[in-house]
């Protein structure tokens, strides 16, 4: 697969480091390119990595950020399950990105009518479930055959709360930079299927290949036990 790098680091510990300054060099690289850097951002462990990691690096100038999740939970923002309020307890008030490049859905509305948006990411952030689900696109579900939308609406997610926004693969695919993060004992039989293939239909994680961009999997050793193909071994002062 052209373009796929799969790094390795010792844990997630060493992998925070090098995640937070890949964003930070796209974005400085978008902003130098065309006046502002898209960045879609994903819940689940991602929040407390980057809440850490990106804050600790030095001149981090977030004032040309625009942000959106990659999907979201059809729920108030003061919920647990919403990503948007984890990020605005964890993140949002120790960076400087302005309140008016923070994209969010409206929890008041049906979930129809949440779902409309986007453009171009220059750099998605992704997370996968052991079930190989991405987003909020899950196996064997009809959105993973959405050619239209570039958001869509979910009613019926498997995993609670069952109503979602999530981005489909037409606006996954077209980001300039995708970037996954797995990590933990836990994920390394799914990440084996994704990464080097298995009998039936492909995992959702594993749809995710960038028509003109870079792809990224991120993980520690617990996630890559299985493994066999070849990958790159990195520590946390390494960039990407």
């Amino acid at each position: 697969m052209a373009g796929r790098r799969v790094v390795v680091f010792p844990s997630s510990a060493e992998l925070g480091p090098v995640l937070a300054q890949l964003v930070k060099s796209r974005a400085e690289k978008a902003i130098i390119s065309h006046g502002r850097f898209t960045l879609g951002l994903s819940g689940g462990s991602l929040v407390s990595m980057l809440s850490k990691e990106l804050p600790a690096l030095p001149d981090l100038d977030c004032s040309k950020w625009v942000v959106a999740f990659c999907d979201e939970r059809l729920v108030s923002f003061d919920d647990p399950e919403s990503t948007y309020g984890l990020y605005k307890g964890q993140l949002f008030s120790k960076v400087n990105i302005p309140d008016s490049g923070i994209l969010t859905i409206d929890s008041s509305l049906a979930v129809n009518e949440c779902a409309s948006l986007l453009f171009l990411f220059d750099l998605l952030l992704l997370g996968m479930g052991p079930d190989g689900h991405t987003c909020s696109l899950f196996p064997d579900h009809p959105l993973l055959e959405e050619t239209k939308k570039i958001v869509a609406p979910i009613s019926d997610s498997p995993k609670p709360p069952p109503q979602r926004v999530t981005m489909t693969f037409p606006v996954v695919n077209s980001a300039h930079c995708v970037a996954f993060v797995s990590t933990g004992g836990s994920k390394a039989p799914v990440l084996k299927e994704v990464l080097e293939g298995r009998e039936g239909p492909a995992f959702p994680a594993a749809r995710v290949v960038p028509t003109n961009g870079e792809l990224f999997w991120l993980v520690d050793d617990p996630a890559a036990a299985s493994l066999t193909i070849q990958v790159e071994r990195l520590g946390s002062g390494a960039k990407l």
